[in-house]
């Protein structure tokens, strides 16, 4: 029987980052086994764990599905994977599949535990399947209506996610809301409005705050009208956050409510597993607008100099890894 072999990245220590070569378990009749296309690297949470900053009270909660090893390292860490099965049940031979699977260039998994493209979805904007998902949890939780008046404090790729699905609402008005004015080009790709934190219009409805920065959950409160809800998607690891809960915190009668994809809106959780939540997710990246999203690529060979660049850069969206000299999309 053959056996496979993978290169993987591992965060050694924080800021120190490594290829491994790892031996692959042999699939058996329930597995797949799968030859990474794409890779994305999740800013936010991946360089809180590139840094050692995921607060040892977190360590269990913040275990990817597939993660290898343990805080602060060594540890292999990731979960926005799209590659072609190359062995595996005749239903999925040969298809582009998403899974939560760390930066690894081949990898074996259960058959279950990976979702197949839908038709037409470009497998190189699938890497932002699971920012979607995290996007689609947080619409879940906070409940946004027809007519709404929303802010979206926070540019980056999940704020702009939210932010695209909340303008397909009808008659609702979305401002997507951050410090740096380059968003604006973003916004109007997306078909939102754009604003600065001192220019954003008051009074909303519902404020969804994602911007990882303690100074934006501030703004929230400014922004929300009487008796609205502020969804709190940020996470802040380590960082304490102060809020001015005196002022008109009370008088408006505001709602802070936390949402993490780990835990699924109660509203949904009966009904919608894994598999049709992600697939869900990659239903709604069937639109070239969001490839906007993607402002980086550079080869796997390179993660380990590539990684403390990212998580170093201030203003990134998702930077996504290729594997195997496939070819990007513009054919370049």
């Amino acid at each position: 029987m053959q056996q496979y072999t993978a290169q993987a990245f591992w965060t050694l220590a924080p800021g120190q980052g490594v290829l491994r070569e790892q031996t692959l378990i042999n699939p058996t009749s329930d597995d797949v086994l799968v030859r990474t296309c794409y890779s994305a690297i999740s800013r936010g949470t991946e360089s809180l764990v590139f840094k050692g900053h995921v607060p040892p009270s977190e360590y269990a909660r913040m275990r990817a599905p597939f993660q290898e090893g343990e805080f602060p390292g060594p540890v292999k860490y990731g979960y926005a994977n799209v590659g072609i099965v190359e062995q595996g049940p005749d239903s999925l031979l040969d298809r582009h599949v998403f899974c939560l699977y760390p930066h690894q260039d081949r990898y074996v998994v259960p058959a279950a535990r990976v979702v197949p493209l839908p038709p037409g979805i470009d497998p190189a904007r699938a890497v932002l399947a699971a920012n979607m998902e995290t996007a689609i949890n947080g619409l879940w939780d906070a409940a946004p209506r027809v007519g709404d008046r929303i802010a979206i404090i926070g540019a980056g790729v999940v704020g702009a996610l939210l932010a695209f699905l909340c303008a397909r609402i009808p008659g609702t008005h979305v401002q997507l809301i951050d410090i740096d004015e380059r968003r604006a080009k973003l916004a109007k790709t997306l078909g939102t409005d754009f604003q600065s934190p001192d220019s954003a219009a008051g009074d909303n409805d519902l404020v969804i705050h994602a911007s990882g920065a303690p100074t934006g959950l501030k703004n929230a409160l400014q922004l929300a009208g009487h008796e609205a809800t502020i969804i709190e998607m940020s996470w802040f690891g380590q960082q304490e956050v102060s809020l001015p809960l005196g002022e008109a915190f009370h008088a408006r009668r505001l709602t802070i409510r936390a949402s993490q994809v780990g835990t699924v809106s109660p509203a949904r959780v009966a009904r919608w597993d894994y598999n049709r939540r992600m697939a869900l997710a990659l239903e709604l990246l069937n639109d070239k607008r969001l490839d906007a999203l993607i402002d980086g690529e550079s080869a796997f060979s390179d993660l380990p100099a590539t990684m403390p660049w990212v998580v170093a850069t201030p203003g990134t969206l998702c930077h996504r890894i290729r594997y195997f000299d496939t070819p990007n999309p513009s054919g370049e």
